[in-house]
Formats: C-alpha cells, structure tokens, sequence
C-alpha cells in the first residue's frame, strides 16, 4: 500500500499543476507551475486555443484534449476560462491543460506554443452573414495575431474566426508590420467545407463518408466555396440536377444550421470537429509524417488572388506544398467565375489593408480564367 505521504504529495502535485501559487512557498510539498508537467515534460506539441470558452472553443479544446500529439493546451479567452479549464482538465488523456483569462494573459497564453488555433470572435446569427462579422472579428483577431508575433512568431496559425477570406489577409499584415511574416506558417481553417463536402456526396452515392474525398477550393462563404466535383474520390459522376444540388448545399452548409439552430448558434459541434482534424493534420506535418494533404486558405499563386483554398501539403514548416486546381469541367469553371467576383467585390467593399490584391485589373484576372480555359462567354461577368 502507498504511504499516506506519498499520497499527500501526489495531490499536492496535481493540485499546483491546476492552481499553482503566485509567489514561491519555500519548505512546503507543493511544487511550482514551473516545475510541473505543463513544463512540455511528456512528449508531443504545444497547442494553444484563443477563444477556447466559446462556442466552437469549448468542443475544440475537449477534442484537442484528446489528440495523443499535444503534450500541453493552453486555453485563453476574456471570459469562462477558469471554468472551462477545471472541466477539461479532469479528461484522463496525457495532455496537461492551463486556462488564461483576459488580455493581460494572452503573453502567457502564447508563450512557446507550437500551433495556435483562432476560433475567437462573435458567431453568426439568423439573417447575418460571414461578411457581417468583418468589422468585429478583424478586431479581434488584429490583436491576436500581434500577441502571436511577440511570443511565439514561428508558431503555426490556425485561422477560424469569420470571415476567413478577410481575417486571414488582416493577420499576414498584422505578421508583416511586426517582421514576422512566414506565408507557409498562416493557414485559413476550410475544413468544415470539406467535411460537408464529404458527407452530402457520400449520402447521395450511398457510400461513407471516411471513404469519400472532396477538395473544396476557393474561400469560405457562400459562392467562394467551390467544390470541385469532377475530382471526387473514389472516381464518380453526377448529373446536372445532383451537381447543382451538392454544390448549394455544401455553399450554404453554414446558413442551414443558423437557420436550424433559429437564433441559439451556428455552426458550433460541426466546425470545432473540422478544426480538429485540420488541427491533427497540422500537427501530422510538424511531426513530420509524409503525405498529409488538406484544403486551406494561404498565401497562394495558383489565381491571381493571393490567398485562395487550395489542396495543399502540411510539413515541419507548416505549407510546404500548394497543389494547382486540377482539370475543371464546364460548370466548375462558371462557378470560379463567380468566386473571383466575389472576392473582388468584397475587397473594394471593405478596403483591406494594403493586400495586393486591392490593385487586382480585369486583365489580369483574364489571363488567369484564360489559363483555365474558361468559355469566353462567361467573362463578361467580370465587368
């Protein structure tokens, strides 16, 4: 039988590892944050989640909790944190949890991680759309990301926060005035557009989901949200009524479940299992498994727009690898079309900071569709 002062010291242990003190107390039993686990002492990643008390945050952080990889998680949000961070932390899984509360401890919250999740930010509500949370969560995230350029710049950046097209350019200028800047280290989360994608073809074809594989390209709202059909694996058709059917519902995926949720959420249970598994494959890439490929929204020359969802390949470095477009059918191509109008229609809406694509012509767009071989039919959409 274990001695009673194994035991005491045993709790006294866990207790500092989830309340540790303030100041050092010299001559007692209980050890020092310091020297607890949250150190990084078992192996794996330092992930840290900003709006972790959140919707999205808290079924992310019980996930990531989960995932063998991450060694240590650190949850911070400007309210609920203690909370959420006692809750979790009971999970009997190996990663050692620590909640941060409020702006003073966003510094420490960010120290030394490896990947950092954004998910912080208002959800969208009945009758808004991603484009209506511009103003709000570009504040939000600006103030993040300058966090993440002083304490922990070689991290690898998980952007979840809406509007992704828009929130993603703010933190690559935010990373940029702070000198910081590595394109591959700065990824758009589109996951959830995957993860749709998949599970509405495979109902249609009967098959299951794990099995199926559909890259969604573009961005993440409505019409920039383009999957790519004709690229389905396993290899398969659909006719014109199915394909027209998929691709509206995998568009509006997100106002579907506003609507059902009829004021009470959005997309919550359904986006933070999509971070997930984007999250895992980052951490995939940092561990340095070969082929792990997945849709985001990065820094990227496949279009004339610079940030644009593509497949890409994750390593040590975060994108190592941007895939082109692959072959695409008539009605993929109508449907970038209306992609790229979108994008430039919001830019000017919006004047976003200093992005190169501010500056984007009709001819230089031209040459890109050109390149596609878009019908010449269509480009009069562009004027």
């Amino acid at each position: 039988m274990e001695s009673g002062g194994n035991v005491s010291h045993r709790i006294a242990r866990i207790s500092a590892h989830l309340n540790p003190p303030i100041h050092s107390q010299e001559g007692t039993s209980v050890l020092m944050r310091e020297n607890c686990r949250a150190k990084g002492g078992l192996p794996g990643f330092k992930v840290a989640i900003l709006g972790a008390a959140g919707g999205i945050g808290q079924p992310l952080a019980m996930l990531m909790k989960m995932n063998p990889l991450v060694s240590v998680l650190h949850l911070y949000d400007v309210v609920n944190t203690p909370g959420v961070t006692s809750d979790i932390s009971h999970m009997d899984t190996g990663a050692v949890v620590r909640g941060f509360l409020g702006k003073e401890q966003l510094e420490e919250a960010l120290t030394g991680m490896d990947l950092v999740i954004i998910p912080a930010g208002v959800p969208r509500k009945p009758g808004m759309t991603r484009d209506d949370l511009f103003n709000i969560n570009a504040g939000i995230v600006k103030t993040l990301c300058e966090g993440i350029s002083k304490c922990c710049p070689k991290a690898i950046v998980n952007v979840i926060s809406n509007p992704v097209n828009s929130t993603v350019p703010i933190a690559a200028e935010v990373f940029k005035k702070a000198g910081i800047y590595d394109p591959r280290r700065l990824l758009g989360v589109t996951m959830l557009d995957v993860v749709r994608a998949n599970t509405f073809v495979a109902e249609v074809l009967g098959l299951d989901p794990r099995e199926v594989n559909v890259p969604v390209v573009g961005g993440h709202a409505g019409v920039t949200i383009l999957p790519l059909l004709s690229q389905v694996k396993p290899p398969c058709s659909f006719t014109a009524e199915e394909t027209e059917y998929l691709t509206s519902r995998i568009q509006n995926g997100g106002t579907e479940v506003v609507e059902a949720k009829a004021g009470a959420g959005s997309a919550t249970l359904s986006m933070a299992y999509a971070a997930v598994k984007f999250a895992d494959a980052c951490l995939r890439g940092l561990r340095g498994d070969a082929g792990v490929v997945e849709c985001a929204f990065v820094s990227s020359q496949v279009t004339e727009l610079p940030f644009f969802a593509t497949r890409v390949r994750l390593g040590r470095k975060g994108v190592e690898e941007i895939f082109p477009l692959g072959p695409l059918n008539e009605y993929e191509r109508s449907e970038l079309v209306m992609c790229f109008n979108y994008f430039i229609n919001f830019i000017i809406m919006h004047e976003l900071p200093s992005i190169s694509f501010i500056a984007l012509s009709i001819s230089s767009l031209r040459i890109t569709l050109d390149y596609i071989q878009l019908p010449s039919s269509l480009l009069i959409s562009l004027y």
